[in-house]
């Protein structure tokens, strides 16, 4: 049986009493909580106010997902009335976890933005069962707000990635990372684009005492980011091309391939015989570890129908082991242009 009390603290959320836990279908689980917490500030004048008024309407949350469901957290929040301004006004409760106007906590808004380091917007809202309207609804929450560096005794790695939600509808933006000196990997901001001068002003605006301590600056391969990098932090710190974007040029050239053979192969094949052949493009971005007897036997049939296919994979899977080999820079440089 569990515990309720270790449960909420596996909740990791504050100020809440658990009243009930439902596993419902769809590997989905609701936790219906109430409030603890006594009293909030008048929305209008500011006092703290403790003349409870009614409860909400009901509202669900989507937080950090626990054994292997969705989470979803119930809440009816208390509505208190100032006694202090005219019309005696109500005001909702907040709880430190619940972001406003959104149905997420903020233990799952940051997840979902660490997921967007080093991946795209589509991946990730395939992953978390997000829509897209989520995702930038997350993005323009969190964009410029305000650094609290108070807390953050050094910044040895700094990660700079682009996101665009959806091409051509919506601008990019800029999400700043960071690799603690404990290990622990941070979002530090949202910029609103991917401008050299916002960047630039970003990073010259870390106090002095923090930029001191950055050892590294690993970006995607957009220039204005290097070349920001470079402006504020010189040659006393490396600054480098993240891991991500260089392997997924390699992919790219993969892809350009599957696509080009899949019309050849639908020109060339019969119906059957080439509907057998689902799934290639995922089966293709799965390492040899990850793949099922089913998907080894489809990709071996491709690759039996595509040499060129099969010698792209080849080469891109040849390019991953340099990466992940203990090289130094000279002996990567010789691989490569073995």
């Amino acid at each position: 049986m569990i515990d309720p009390e270790q449960f909420l603290h596996a909740l990791g959320l504050s100020d809440i009493a658990i009243e009930r836990v439902v596993f419902e279908e769809g590997n989905v689980l609701k936790i219906d909580v109430t409030s603890v917490k006594a009293g909030c500030q008048c929305h209008r004048c500011g006092s703290w106010i403790e003349d409870f008024f009614a409860l909400g309407e009901e509202i669900s949350l989507r937080h950090l997902p626990m054994f292997g469901h969705q989470v979803f957290i119930v809440l009816r929040p208390k509505r208190y009335r100032c006694p202090h301004c005219e019309g005696r006004p109500t005001t909702t409760q907040p709880l430190d976890w619940d972001t406003p106007r959104s149905r997420m906590t903020k233990a799952f808004e940051q997840e979902v933005l660490l997921s967007l380091i080093n991946s795209t917007a589509e991946d990730v809202s395939r992953k978390q069962g997000l829509g897209a309207d989520a995702i930038e609804g997350i993005l323009d929450r969190h964009v410029a707000e305000q650094v609290d560096w108070t807390g953050v005794a050094q910044l040895p790695i700094l990660g700079i990635d682009e996101i665009a939600l959806r091409q051509g509808h919506r601008d990019f933006v800029t999400i700043v990372s960071a690799r603690l000196g404990d290990g622990q990997l941070t979002i530090l901001a949202i910029l609103a684009d991917r401008t050299k001068a916002t960047v630039e002003a970003f990073f010259k605006s870390i106090p002095k005492r923090l930029r001191r301590t950055v050892e590294l600056v690993c970006a995607d391969l957009h220039a204005g980011f290097l070349s920001a990098a470079k402006a504020v932090f010189g040659r006393r710190v490396a600054v480098c091309a993240d891991r991500f974007h260089i392997a997924k040029l390699d992919r790219d050239g993969v892809e350009s391939w599957r696509k080009k053979e899949r019309r050849r192969l639908k020109r060339e094949l019969p119906k059957t015989a080439y509907d057998a052949l689902k799934n290639v493009h995922w089966i293709l971005r799965k390492s040899d570890a990850d793949l099922s007897a089913d998907e080894r036997r489809i990709r071996q049939r491709v690759f039996d129908l595509s040499p060129k296919l099969a010698q792209a994979h080849a080469l891109s899977e040849a390019l991953t082991a340099l990466y992940e080999a203990p090289l130094t820079k000279g002996q990567g440089k010789r691989r490569l242009r073995a």
